[in-house]
């Protein structure tokens, strides 16, 4: 599993590190998890892919808390809190699901 950008241990990047900003997200384009939309464009010099909604069974979710890799629906099915550890995720993401998300 590639991670790229300036990330914690718990997956938070320079641009989002809240207690709750401990998702990373793999890039369809690069197949690499970065913290946030803005540390892939920093990194990479492509555009980025949105992932499908048929592709959402795809492991493409990384959890800051317990490590674990979940599935894009797992991520929007989950309430903003990990299915695995029960941490908590930041709900203002939803904000930025048109930037990964069909």
């Amino acid at each position: 599993m590639k991670v790229i950008g300036s990330i914690d241990t718990h997956t938070r990047c320079k641009h989002y590190h809240t207690e709750k900003d401990i998702i990373a997200i793999k890039f369809k384009c690069c197949d690499t998890y970065y913290g946030c939309y803005f540390c892939h464009e920093e990194n990479v010099n492509h555009q980025h892919i949105v992932w499908h909604k048929n592709e959402w069974e795809t492991k493409a979710i990384f959890c800051g808390g317990c490590h674990e890799e979940l599935t894009i629906q797992e991520y929007q099915d989950c309430n903003y809190k990990c299915p695995k550890c029960h941490a908590d995720f930041n709900p203002g993401c939803k904000n930025h699901y048109h930037l990964y998300f069909e």
